[in-house]
């Protein structure tokens, strides 16, 4: 049953857990076993729990003979890693950095603390990039993380190893952040589901910060689920968090329906008139047409959105200037000589009159349509790009700067502050993972779940897995 419990989801294995079919060992040793047998392949993770999550496992298994059914937090039991950015009490946390490479916190972020208080196992810390600042996962500290649908190629990043370990059934929940893409793409890339959340919807440790945001990967999207009802909403040491009444996520996402009569989607293959992959353009489009005939009425729309690129140089270019910041990757210190030019002015008109420029195109788009659909990246996965950080060109085009061009179609979603969710639409001629994101209003994300879940069951995916691990 090993195997078989590998493939499943947390909500269902929270679910076997809650009727006794399965004891907390059984599902974290299957993930372990997973770990094991792949990880040599995948390079997913930083620190790998081996002992600790199995000691933990068996003293859920005896907790779980002593209480009722009733009684068992939400995640009881369950596997679950955290990307290696996101503080853990009492296990490392490098950031992706040598010079963190034996930094072990004394407490966990908001956001882990109440995935462990929810009786999550967590089996170890997944691979980032140096401080997330870059958008492959590769560091000088863990190496480069592989793509389980293609070893050899890019998980994306900044969570490359959160999505990786989800799809080689090394986790069924994995838990990441999000500042331009880096849930969403990576999900992308390896052919699970990524959620960046509303802005505030789950606290931040940085209560100034109100682009990044903590967010969950999963095979399906009742997993996603799962870890926002467990996560989203107020906290005091986030002051700008958001309280959250509704609390039956998982509920109302599984109720959705896959018939889409009369619900008005938006479609926007190419925003900002930036290149998109011909193939990513046809999955895509494709899996749009199946939206329509499941009854959603879909447009074309035009989204006059800022340069991306020039808005990343211009918004996130001081971060890559401060002085304590070693960026010992190329395409970080390139990215660091771009940023040179921003003055604050230049920052300033960045951080809030382009923002509202970016959040008043969106709500233009939501003035007359429910969802807005377009590509989660302008290229399906592609091969290790050494020193370059990215994909050189887009077909036959030529990009400006291939480290940022590829989360070019995620970066404006977050200044937005709208939720944003990456789903497989289906593969190119290589077999390679295209993603499909679907936006929503700012605070509408258990709406997008459902929509999500809709084409879940219209197009499911989940049987799907990578060649070398069937």
């Amino acid at each position: 049953m090993t195997n078989e419990l590998a493939w499943l989801d947390g909500h269902e294995i929270a679910a076997l857990i809650r009727t006794r079919e399965i004891k907390p060992s059984e599902a974290v040793a299957a993930a372990l076993a997973q770990v094991s047998n792949h990880e040599s392949q995948v390079n997913a993770f930083v620190t790998v729990l081996f002992e600790e999550a199995m000691s933990a496992a068996e003293q859920a298994d005896k907790r779980l003979m002593e209480i009722g059914a009733h009684e068992l937090p939400p995640l009881f039991g369950v596997p679950l890693t955290v990307k290696d950015l996101a503080p853990t009490a009492g296990v490392r946390t490098t950031f992706g950095s040598t010079a963190f490479a034996d930094h072990v916190p004394s407490e966990d972020s908001i956001s882990v603390g109440r995935l462990r208080g929810a009786g999550a196992i967590l089996i170890g810390k997944t691979t980032t990039p140096e401080f997330g600042m870059l958008g492959v996962t590769e560091s000088a500290l863990t190496g480069i993380t592989n793509n389980p649908w293609r070893l050899g190629f890019t998980t994306g990043g900044s969570s490359g190893g959160a999505a990786a370990a989800v799809a080689a059934g090394m986790a069924p929940l994995a838990w990441g952040s999000d500042g331009g893409g880096s849930i969403r793409i990576p999900a992308s890339y390896c052919g699970v589901v990524g959620l960046k959340p509303s802005m505030r919807w789950i606290p931040g440790d940085q209560p100034w910060d109100t682009a990044v945001t903590d967010g969950p990967l999963s095979r399906t999207v009742a997993g996603i689920a799962l870890m926002l009802e467990v996560t989203a909403g107020f906290d005091p040491r986030s002051p700008h968090s958001t309280p959250i009444a509704r609390k039956d996520f998982v509920a109302a996402t599984l109720a959705a329906s896959p018939d889409l009569s009369g619900v008005r989607i938006a479609v926007a293959m190419t925003p900002s008139d930036g290149p998109v992959a011909a193939e990513v353009r046809a999955v895509v489009g494709a899996a749009v047409a199946r939206l329509a005939e499941a009854g959603a009425v879909v447009s074309e729309v035009r989204l006059d959105l800022p340069d991306p690129v020039e808005y990343f140089i211009d918004f996130w270019g001081p971060f890559f200037l401060a002085e304590d910041a070693p960026l010992p990757h190329p395409a970080m210190r390139e990215v660091r000589e771009a940023a040179g030019r921003v003055t604050l002015a230049s920052y300033l008109h960045a951080s809030t009159v382009t923002r509202g420029e970016i959040t008043r195109v969106y709500n233009d788009v939501f003035r007359d349509h429910d969802f807005l659909i377009t590509p989660t990246s302008p290229v399906a996965p592609f091969v290790h790009p050494g020193a370059l950080g990215g994909a050189t060109h887009v077909d036959e085009t030529e990009v400006r700067y291939p480290a940022i061009d590829f989360h070019r179609l995620t970066e404006s979603a977050s200044h937005a502050g709208i939720p944003a969710i990456t789903v497989p639409a289906g593969s190119n001629s290589e077999g390679l993972p295209i993603g499909m994101q679907l936006h929503a209003p700012q605070h509408q994300d258990i709406e997008l779940l459902r929509l999500a879940r809709a084409w879940e069951q219209i197009a499911p995916w989940r049987q799907i897995l990578p060649e070398f691990l069937r």
